[in-house]
């Protein structure tokens, strides 16, 4: 994992009972669930689009991506809304917790017995004092042919 890129604030949100997060940086902001217009032939993890204060915004849902499962919707789901180097997309998740200050030290490399397709998407694990956060790679996450599938949204 690069050190060096890692912010000391991150967005701790929720999927499927576990605790992940996000550079601050990476998120513009976290929305209450909008109206999600459905895009025909999108892959199921692809849950349409948003107008987003006049901006049109992909939506993934991150339960199905990382545990092919949907996203029931409750009073806390949310849409985080992500930048990343060319494109904005919003991520349904099931809820957003808070921010939390890491130091660089509290981040260790994610356990080899993770899930396999899950491991591509995880930087490492943070260490706090009564939980563990698992460090989401955006990018990664959304890498290649689905950033392509997106923008042609």
């Amino acid at each position: 994992m690069n050190q060096e890129t890692l912010e000391n604030k991150l967005i701790v949100f929720t999927v499927n009972e576990n605790e992940y997060a996000i550079s601050v940086e990476q998120v513009g902001s976290i929305e209450r669930v909008l109206s999600i217009t459905r895009v025909p032939s999108a892959p199921p993890h692809v849950k349409g689009v948003i107008n987003l204060r006049g901006v049109i915004t992909p939506v993934i849902d991150l339960k199905s991506k990382l545990h092919n499962e949907s996203t029931e919707y409750t009073e806390q789901t949310r849409i985080l809304i992500v930048h990343l180097e060319t494109i904005t997309i919003g991520l349904l998740v099931d809820g957003a917790s808070d921010v939390v200050d890491i130091q660089r030290d509290q981040v260790e490399a994610p356990p080899e017995t993770v899930h396999s397709n899950l491991l591509d998407y995880i930087n490492g694990v943070v260490r706090l004092p009564k939980r563990l956060l698992t460090l989401l790679d955006i990018n990664r996450l959304l890498y290649g042919t689905e950033q392509q599938e997106i923008r042609q949204e």
